[in-house]
């Protein structure tokens, strides 16, 4: 029987074997690719889920298990890590990417060829990018991450579509160029791309080599950025994102915390000031501010929801971006900690507004009518199926009451007002720059605490106002009763399973923080994660003793922990 380390490599494989054997599949064999999608991310999910308790192990300070593919010693071994950080993102990720293939099942897997796979080498990308312990490595899963992401948001066609995704893939190839001249120039200066390796090789470093270093992690850092979409690197993300396929969209939700998950990880491993990897944590504060501006003003300023929801995720990535660059200044844990529930929290209300927008928008009521207009301009026709495009599955009465009902949820989520998870995330934030024993400790509250505050109660009020406009014009609108009920089982039972998570997570917030908390003190000190990725033992298998007939080979543990 396998040991349970084997398990990490599962995430990478499962999707990778589903998607190449999908491509042998005609595209009239849809039922075929829907079946081994669904039981794809069905394991997914429940490998995430023995991730997540492996993870959990050892007490407070959890365990760090790596897997050595290969079977080379590190630094030279391509590793894969996991940790409580890393498993919490496997889960989040396989939990949305069931979702969005389930409310694709209803008539979006048919409108363009090789969906199936190419929403499966989406996932091998991105969970290879949670657990990869290598820059290289990484370099190689964003690529596959980006190229199943390029397909996915041409799925369609559609003028609008295709003229934001070409804008999409250029913005990214060049951030990929970027991504590769950033590795190269570190290897050159360090002699390794082992994230471990690099965090123990960096105090070491001679004094004339700090200068191309910085100069390296500082391109490394634009290309990061890019992915994390900051302002002003992130002009591309609403309309991209607004352009997509419902299901796509929602998936799109957690592309931009690959970029965060990355900025962390660096962080946390490479010192908390930042200061040798050249990427200021001074710019993140900064540029997590501006993009939270950036966000509002393009959420108060939409008149669609597809707008307003990519306009969201700019609003999630600019808080996390200073989050994450207040705790390089000097924040605690607890601010790590409020940050991450805040991140799984916001992916999920996004994930669920996106799979909202087309049966919001399905109907021709008096949102429709205000807005044809603007409508017409931004392509949101486009993105509406066809009202001959039969639903799969049962159409359910009262889906209007429902739908409305899951919209109100998810705008108090995004909103950040009580009693959801998204306030409890927001507070939680807030209080932590706020402790006496964070940021800026024995000084009293810093500048920085008051500009997070002010920004991020004016956010939260900007999207109440914006998402509030909208529900009015849409649900308190004249619509017509046939209308009402065009949406099918498939479609409605994805956004309320995403909002059932964070009621979840609202309901049992004691025990979620916990988690984060404990995640958050691990990447506040790494000492772990280096010495276990540093001390990993390749799988040796020793001759058998010939004096004794029938010896057995006696195997060593791979990856085990010291």
């Amino acid at each position: 029987m396998p040991a349970p380390e084997h398990l990490i490599i599962a995430p990478v494989l499962v999707p990778l074997l589903a998607g190449a054997l999908m491509l042998f599949y005609e595209d009239r064999q849809r039922r075929a690719k829907r079946v081994i999608s669904f039981i794809a991310v069905v394991t997914m999910i429940v490998v995430a889920h023995d991730l997540l308790n492996l993870a959990r192990r050892g007490g407070e300070e959890g365990t760090v298990v790596v897997y050595l593919l290969g079977n080379w010693p590190p630094p030279f071994a391509i590793v894969l890590v996991l940790d409580r950080l890393a498993a919490m993102m496997l889960l989040l990720t396989s939990v949305l990417a069931l979702g969005s293939l389930i409310f694709a099942t209803a008539r979006w897997d048919r409108r363009g060829q090789h969906f199936h796979s190419l929403f499966m080498f989406l996932l091998m990308g991105v969970n290879g990018s949670f657990l990869t312990g290598d820059l290289f490595n990484l370099f190689v899963f964003f690529e596959v991450m980006l190229a199943a992401s390029y397909g996915l948001a041409l799925h369609g066609s559609g003028t609008l579509r295709v003229r934001v995704s070409l804008h999409y893939i250029a913005i990214n190839l060049a951030a990929s160029l970027l991504f590769l001249i950033g590795v190269s120039l570190i290897y050159g200066v360090t002699g390794t791309l082992n994230m471990a390796d690099l965090a123990a090789r960096l105090p070491l470093l001679a004094q004339e080599d700090k200068a191309l270093l910085k100069a390296a992690a500082a391109i490394l850092g634009v290309a990061f950025l890019v992915k994390a979409a900051m302002w002003p690197l992130c002009f591309w993300l609403p309309i991209t994102y607004m352009a997509s396929a419902p299901p796509v969209a929602a998936m799109f939700a957690i592309l931009s915390k690959v970029g965060i998950y990355v900025i962390l990880r660096l962080t946390a491993l490479f010192g908390k000031g930042v200061g040798e990897t050249g990427v200021g944590a001074e710019i993140l504060v900064i540029g997590g501010f501006a993009t939270v501006v950036f966000g509002t003003v393009g959420v108060l300023a939409s008149q669609g929801l597809g707008r307003m929801a990519g306009s969201s995720v700019l609003v999630s990535s600019g808080t996390l971006l200073a989050v994450v660059g207040i705790f390089g200044l000097g924040g605690g844990p607890h601010l790590v900690a409020a940050g991450l529930y805040y991140l799984v929290n916001s992916t999920l209300a996004i994930g669920a507004l996106f799979l909202m927008i087309e049966l919001v928008e399905r109907d021709e009521g008096s949102f429709a009518t205000v807005f044809a207009v603007t409508a017409e301009l931004y392509g949101f026709s486009e993105d509406a199926a066809d009202d001959d495009d039969p639903l799969v599955g049962p159409v359910l009465p009262g889906v209007f009451t429902v739908l409305s009902t899951c919209y109100a949820c998810v705008a108090l989520l995004i909103a950040g007002l009580p009693p959801l998870a998204g306030f409890m995330a927001k507070f939680a934030i807030l209080s932590a720059v706020f402790d006496p024993a964070g940021l800026g400790a024995g000084d009293g509250p810093s500048a920085i605490a008051f500009a997070l505050t002010a920004l991020l109660l004016v956010s939260g009020l900007a999207a109440m106002i914006a998402l509030v406009r909208t529900g009015i014009q849409t649900f308190w609108g004249f619509v017509d009763e046939e209308d009402r009920s065009r949406a099918a089982l498939v479609e409605l039972a994805p956004v309320i399973g995403l909002i059932g998570i964070t009621l979840y997570m609202t309901v049992q917030a004691n025990s979620v923080m916990s988690y984060m908390e404990a995640t958050a003190r691990s990447l506040s000190e790494p000492r772990l994660y280096v010495e276990t990725v540093l001390g990993a033992n390749p799988y040796v298998i020793e001759e058998p003793d010939a004096a004794v007939p029938g010896g057995d080979t006696v195997p060593a543990p791979e990856g085990t922990t010291p």
